[in-house]
């Protein structure tokens, strides 16, 4: 009980502060443990885990901790080799994943594409077709035969396909009436979830289990090689096509695998098929879960406050999901390693070599950033001059609100991201009130991103047009 007052939780002989983990943190909602206890040690703790584990590191969510990581020390801040040696099956040298050359280079690549005319047009164009054709007719038939949904499959149906055409031009057909069972999905689906067992397994230990192939290391292994298989298929097919076509017709794709093949290495020859899978595989993680994720969050938010809904339908809606994310950010916790001795601006000492854990989650639950209201949902926070009617929409600080990290590692698909999210949202909005069902259990589930656990059950009304009008009258 000493050392509980001294380091925040009580450490025990051997094993550290692992029971605390396991049976109060894994046992509730981990992510609300972690901001209770960053909220009673005014943003920062060390978690000493058991004698034998790499569980030892520091958790911290203080904004000026952030700005030092993120971006001030940003080179002796990097991913490091625990992180890439547990996702490296998974996501080999792509950009989440990556540090240094590797990850410049992709990020610059992919930067210049991000900012392109050409690729505006064709996520604009390919999310118009994907709402109009696929959502709202599979939202449309629910409605018609009164089903239950589960928004957030449907949702991460619609950002999977859509970021399968960004990443390699390519559409999986995930969102097509009947929601069939598409085996990449699945196959993708399965790896994410493996891999994140390996954080809260001992490296030892999984490791054994992959090299005798057994249990989950043997699953993973299994749909690696079915995420391997389509990725090869994808690039195969596109090599014939670039070859055949003269360089007029190649000009017609604007899809990231296709940008990445026109380009060169530092040895002038062209990339690896296994780096254009590396490449095009990290990208489908980073926009799929990601905005259906936050999206969920978003409609469950909007059942509990009806009177956003109601600002909404005035056009509220970037602020309302700058505050979904606050609350629930799509990535809440993220991982660093210190390469050479360090100390933060908070006065916490950093040996090289320590992990460091930053908690977005937690800092949106901070009355010490956000103040006395910081658990409740209130968009206006993001209106300056918010007493007025029409308030403009004011950003906060990257080392604040963290959801789309911050420093030179700042999400590339930040603004793709917002304009994907508010046109879902607002196609929605406009025409049905989502209604979630009462006895829906809503928690997040422990992987990379922020599912919820049970997924998100809702039934869906149609919206009277008259209540629409009244809006766009005043």
């Amino acid at each position: 009980m000493r050392q509980k007052k001294h380091h925040g939780l009580p450490v025990w002989p051997v094993l550290g502060m692992l029971p605390s983990l396991v049976f109060t943190g894994l046992r509730t909602n981990l992510y609300e443990w972690i901001s209770d206890v960053l909220s009673r040690r005014n943003g920062t703790f060390r978690f000493k885990g058991p004698w034998f584990s790499s569980l030892n590191c520091v958790v911290t969510s203080d904004p000026r901790n952030l700005e030092h990581l993120l971006k001030t020390k940003f080179p002796i801040f990097p991913k490091g080799k625990y992180f890439r040696d547990n996702l490296r099956d998974l996501l080999g040298d792509g950009i989440f994943n990556a540090d240094e050359d590797t990850w410049q280079k992709q990020r610059k690549t992919a930067s210049i594409e991000f900012h392109s005319a050409k690729f505006r047009n064709m996520t604009a164009e390919s999310l118009f077709e994907l709402v109009h054709l696929r959502l709202l007719p599979v939202l449309e038939t629910s409605v018609k035969e009164s089903r239950i949904i589960d928004l957030q499959d449907i949702l991460l149906r619609l950002t999977f396909d859509n970021v399968c055409m960004i990443a390699f031009g390519v559409d999986p057909g995930c969102l097509s009436l009947g929601l069939p069972e598409i085996p990449f999905a699945k196959a993708f689906e399965d790896a994410t979830e493996a891999t994140v067992l390996r954080f809260v397994t001992p490296t030892c230990v999984w490791k054994t289990m992959r090299f005798l192939n057994l249990g989950v290391e043997k699953k993973l292994k299994r749909s690696i090689e079915a995420v391997d298989e389509f990725a090869e298929n994808v690039i195969r097919t596109r090599k014939k096509e670039l070859f055949k076509k003269n360089d007029d017709e190649r000009k017609e794709r604007s899809d990231l695998l296709t940008v990445f093949m026109g380009l060169k290495d530092e040895k002038g020859e062209a990339y690896s098929d296994k780096f254009l899978r590396d490449i095009c595989v990290n990208f489908i993680l980073a926009g799929r879960d990601t905005s259906s994720v936050a999206l969920s969050w978003f409609f469950w938010l909007l059942q509990q406050n009806p009177e956003v809904e109601k600002k909404i339908l005035q056009e509220i809606c970037k602020a309302a999901l700058s505050e979904s994310l606050r609350l629930y950010p799509s990535v809440p916790v993220d991982h660093k390693e210190v390469v050479e001795d360090d100390t933060f601006p908070d006065g916490t000492e950093l040996k090289k070599g320590t992990k460091v854990i930053y908690a977005i989650y937690a800092m949106g639950r901070m009355e010490g950033i956000w103040g006395k209201d910081c658990r409740e949902f209130k968009p206006e926070r993001w209106l300056r001059d918010h007493h007025h009617h029409h308030g403009r929409f004011m950003s906060e600080s990257a080392y604040k609100f963290t959801a789309f990290n911050g420093g030179p590692r700042l999400c590339l698909g930040k603004d793709f991201a917002y304009y994907q999210m508010k046109y879902v949202a607002a196609s929605i909005i406009y025409r049905y009130r989502v209604r979630v069902l009462k006895d829906c259990p809503v928690l997040p589930k422990l992987a990379l991103t922020m599912y919820m656990k049970h997924g998100l059950k809702v039934s869906l009304e149609k919206r009277d047009a008259s209540e629409i009008q009244k809006y766009f009258t005043d």
